[in-house]
């Protein structure tokens, strides 16, 4: 009877502690909804929280949340034109993802949540019924940044059905505290050139995204990581490139060479293939300039002694920014140096600012123009 009693009573405990250690399920949400009419309603689980703004990048400032008997928040908004945009919530004060979308932002700092806002006409990063390139993650061991490095690879279609077929290279770097993956997630690089493939807008290329900051191996503090930061370029020309070129079919001249980026990895990519022309004949800018712009003739003064030998070696020097880019003044003065002193560019520039939005239409206007000569 003793043993019988004290079984129960643990058995109860048992049973007690664990229904009360479960929770309540989470009730069912669809955010982000895309109307037909291309406003959208985002919403967001915090039953607690005493205030939750939205803040998309595709306005404006942040708009305001109103909570329900549930304790779901909720705000329409729009209608948004249609393109990829990030977006949180600032819930009490604090940045968060939407959690009912998988859809996010890659970055180092950060984690935004990203909405697709369909048009009538597919976008130009829309998944379409055309032949799909592979993307790749490659992993190789750099004896300069004294750790395992990372880049992602797009190969185009038919590349594994064509072993014997050489491809040109371009070599596409993300902006500041961006990841090798922003271009690929955020970007939608490949989803752009599998489509500019298929219409015949570009040549079928291989695409490399290396991560433009090597620090970030390292742990915060390590000063291995700030010796790595310093050492990029050394490693692009003299580790990463010779494994790319070993481990894929690339055509290994300047001719068929390209190299640019977004932000920092436009300034990283022109700096590397402004002082390598022997190397890349395809130079990139999006939203970026390189070197000290505003003492151009010093900094770059062996690449602008002879200009009509420089535009001999540049089959492409192509640079875009938006006009409400916090790096339009730098960017559009680096084009202008250019211009005076000689070196044939094709620029443009546009709306917008220091988005992915424009990250994602200079890749596309440029790639119009790469390996075509």
């Amino acid at each position: 009877m003793i043993i019988t009693l004290i079984n129960c009573l643990l058995f109860s405990g048992c049973s007690r502690q664990s229904s009360e250690n479960i929770r309540a399920p989470r009730p069912q949400i669809i955010s982000p909804e895309v109307h037909a009419n291309n406003t959208v309603t985002f919403r967001y689980n915090a039953p607690h929280a005493k205030t939750v703004k939205m803040d998309p990048q595709f306005m404006e400032g942040m708009a305001d949340m109103v909570k329900d008997e549930n304790g779901i928040w909720s705000v329409t908004l729009g209608p948004v034109e249609p393109d990829m945009y990030p977006y949180g919530f600032i819930v009490d004060g604090t940045t968060v993802m939407d959690d009912n979308n998988p859809f996010y932002f890659e970055n180092e700092r950060f984690k935004a949540s990203i909405v697709d806002i369909p048009g009538p006409d597919p976008l130009i990063h829309s998944v379409q019924d055309v032949p799909h390139g592979t993307v790749n993650y490659e992993y190789y061991t750099s004896p300069v940044l004294g750790t395992t490095g990372r880049f992602l690879v797009y190969t185009p279609p038919g590349y594994d059905e064509q072993p014997d077929q050489k491809y040109p290279v371009f070599y596409l770097i993300s902006g500041t505290t961006d990841t090798d993956e922003t271009y690929f997630k955020v970007g939608r690089a490949n989803f752009i050139l599998d489509n500019m493939i298929a219409r015949g807008e570009t040549k079928p290329m291989i695409v490399v995204m290396p991560y433009g900051n090597p620090a970030a191996y390292f742990d915060a503090g390590d000063p291995r990581g700030a010796a790595a930061g310093q050492r990029l370029n050394e490693d692009f020309l003299t580790v990463m490139m010779p494994y790319v070129e070993k481990n894929y079919r690339t055509i290994n001249n300047a001719a068929n060479r390209a190299i640019g980026g977004f932000s920092r990895g436009g300034n990283q990519g022109l700096t590397i293939g402004m002082n390598n022309l022997d190397k890349f004949s395809y130079l990139c800018s999006y939203a970026s300039f390189a070197g000290n712009v505003k003492e151009f003739e010093t900094t770059f003064k062996d690449f602008i002694k002879d200009p009509a030998q420089t535009n001999r070696k540049i089959n492409l020097f192509w640079l875009g920014v938006g006009t409400d880019d916090f790096l339009y003044e730098n960017a559009r003065l680096f084009m202008d140096k250019l211009e005076q002193n000689g070196i044939r560019t094709t620029t443009l520039i546009t709306g917008g600012g220091h988005t992915w939005m424009n990250a994602k239409l200079y890749l596309y206007e440029s790639a119009k123009f790469l390996f075509q000569q």
